[in-house]
């Protein structure tokens, strides 16, 4: 099967989720910020009675906190549970005594008697970042994710150097790497306009998780293609290519298909704090095996078979100017 000859149709595909993706993070909020991101409190409480939502975040607009978001658990018939995660603003900061008795109530004192009045309640969790550090979180995120992308470009383009524009290879695992990511954050971006599904830095450990992989699987298929251009001097590299997906695809899959099922598996019983990062790579596995076969591999071919610059060509902007 002509496995590269349909690379038209993936770059099409592709083309069309990256450009739905960047519209939708071009929307405000681009990603619904968690509290890792924007401040605040985050509160797990379990009640002794089933509260409606609602009445919860009235209570807490009552006492200060009208951005709150209220969250209950769903049982297994589509009822409310009586288990709730809130979120709220940044709290006022609790003052204690030379003795650590508490002098004024602070944030959370407030909000945890005005809820005790709903129903009695248990804190069963709390976290508290400050606008300051979600800032800082903000920006040590984006770093992390740069400095990945360009360590992994030279990393490639050096692995590859005894074969023919080595620099091709690491250009063509960051397309695909910046494709994934992309499709990626626009998926959850649309999460987070929908059923305002939040990010965290659990969700950005998922993120450079799947670049990992995604990278480690392009990897597989470009060294198949390395040792094949060795082996059968006289093919093009679109035979060589198509040979090594041939090659390499089963591999590419089960892989992925074993990772899903113990992901799955974690979504089922983990802990709900790392089920941010769950839900990334389950989207990240499947749009990395993809992008390994269908992205990275095709674009290397389109790029050495001038493809690439045949279509810069067309574009006013880019292409040769016409004399006048």
């Amino acid at each position: 099967m002509d496995v590269v000859g349909i690379r038209k149709w993936t770059f099409g595909l592709s083309a069309l989720l990256f450009l739905a993706s960047i519209v939708t993070l071009a929307i405000p909020p681009a990603l619904t910020p968690g509290i890792d991101f924007s401040g605040g409190a985050a509160f797990t409480m379990t009640f002794a009675d089933v509260l409606d939502p609602a009445l919860v975040e009235k209570t807490l607009s009552d006492i200060g906190h009208p951005e709150s978001i209220v969250q209950p658990s769903v049982e297994a018939d589509g009822a409310y549970g009586k288990s709730y995660f809130i979120r709220v603003g940044e709290l006022a900061p609790t003052l204690r005594d030379t003795n650590g008795n508490i002098e004024t109530p602070g944030g959370r004192e407030n909000v945890e008697s005005a809820l005790n009045a709903l129903s009695p309640a248990t804190v069963t969790g709390f976290d508290t970042v400050s606008g300051i550090i979600a800032g800082e979180n903000v920006r040590n995120a984006a770093i992390a994710v740069v400095v990945a992308a360009f360590a992994i470009l030279i990393y490639v383009t050096w692995a590859f150097r005894r074969v023919p524009s080595p620099f091709r290879y690491g250009t063509s695992a960051i397309i695909a790497l910046i494709h994934d990511t992309v499709i990626v954050l626009g998926l959850f971006s649309i999460l987070g306009k929908v059923v305002d599904f939040e990010v965290n830095a659990m969700f950005i450990t998922g993120v450079l998780t799947i670049i990992g992989y995604s990278v480690n699987d392009t990897i597989v298929v470009f060294d198949r293609v390395r040792e094949n251009i060795a082996r059968f001097p006289t093919l093009t590299i679109t035979e060589i290519v198509n040979l090594s997906v041939h090659e390499t695809i089963a591999r590419s899959l089960n892989t992925s298909i074993t990772l899903l099922i113990v992901v799955v598996a974690l979504m089922l019983f983990a802990a709900t704090s790392i089920q941010p990062l769950l839900y990334v790579l389950v989207a990240g596995v499947v749009v990395g095996t993809y992008s390994s076969i269908f992205i990275a591999t095709f674009t290397l071919v389109a790029w050495e078979n001038g493809e690439i610059r045949n279509v810069a060509s067309r574009i006013p902007i880019i292409g040769p100017k016409r004399a006048v």
